[in-house]
């Protein structure tokens, strides 16, 4: 009876798990479907020429890989616009992974009064929206004289990113053995020291997905981007889109194009990086 009882369990079971990776695998279908349709679309549209998405259809294929539209784009402001995006990118990325490393190590080993306080307030400012502060913001950046600047764009983009940061990254040293930090104490090290030569490196897989996550979005943000800069010499990608559209027309195939040349960037940093990514999420996940 108990065997049979332990077989018709596992019956149950594999029917279960049967049932989870057809809903799992219909997810994925529906996920490609609809994250990857787009794409190739824009993809496809790039190749074509002015007036053949609309004699041909939206969705037909190209006649010829018509190369004259990454030629125009490339020969235009793109590299200038690529060349800003850059920059603020990098210096915006540093200023976030510097600034939550320390806050987080700070928050996750050191024990002092106000720490719960203060960390609740670092909490409570993912909630803000940022649309709500493009007035305050923008009248601060006149006053202080970085309008139409490009590092006017660093403040926003560390400032709204540092919360969630600290968050993440909080939780994740909070995971590091205490053992490996009393260890180093031990052997006479500082908490200076403990931290750039113990805690700082087991963190790396963290920072690593934090990177990633934060340049994707500095990279595709648009909001303070469009309120914040005015020349096309201080305007990002994202505004790139603008050279390429009237008031009552848009090249709909250079649009494409410009699309297109942004998005690779991002998705070889994340050929190149997803082994790191799916490295730092898993060993967050992992308690001791």
């Amino acid at each position: 009876m108990k065997t049979q009882t332990f077989m018709r369990k596992i019956r149950q079971t594999s029917w279960i798990d049967r049932g989870l990776y057809l809903i799992i695998g219909l997810l994925a279908v529906i996920w490609l479907f609809v994250a990857g349709l787009p794409f190739v679309h824009m993809f496809l549209s790039a190749f074509k020429k002015q007036f053949e998405i609309y004699n041909n259809g939206v969705f037909a294929f190209p006649e010829g890989l018509y190369l004259d539209n990454f030629k125009s784009v490339l020969g235009g402001g793109f590299v200038r616009y690529l060349t800003n995006s850059i920059i603020v990118v990098l210096i915006s990325l540093f200023l976030i992974l510097f600034i939550s490393a320390f806050a987080a190590y700070v928050f996750s080993r050191l024990k002092f009064r106000l720490r719960n306080p203060i960390y609740s307030i670092v909490v409570a400012c993912m909630a803000i929206p940022i649309h709500v502060t493009l007035i305050p913001i923008y009248m601060m950046t006149q006053k202080i004289g970085l309008y139409d600047n490009i590092f006017a764009l660093v403040g926003p983009y560390v400032a709204f990113n540092l919360p969630l940061s600290i968050f993440i990254l909080t939780g994740f040293m909070m995971d590091i053995p205490a053992d490996i930090e009393e260890s180093a104490e031990i052997d006479g090290c500082s908490k200076i020291t403990t931290f750039f030569r113990i805690i700082l490196p087991l963190s790396l897989p963290g920072m690593a997905t934090l990177g990633i996550y934060n340049s994707v979005n500095m990279w595709n943000e648009f909001s303070f981007a469009l309120v914040l800069t005015q020349k096309a010499s201080s305007r990002t990608l994202p505004l790139a889109i603008w050279e390429f559209q009237g008031q009552y027309t848009a090249n709909i195939t250079m649009i494409m194009t410009v699309l297109t040349l942004t998005a690779l960037p991002m998705i070889i940093a994340f050929i190149i990086g997803q082994d790191k990514l799916v490295k730092g999420m898993m060993v967050g996940a992992v308690k001791g």
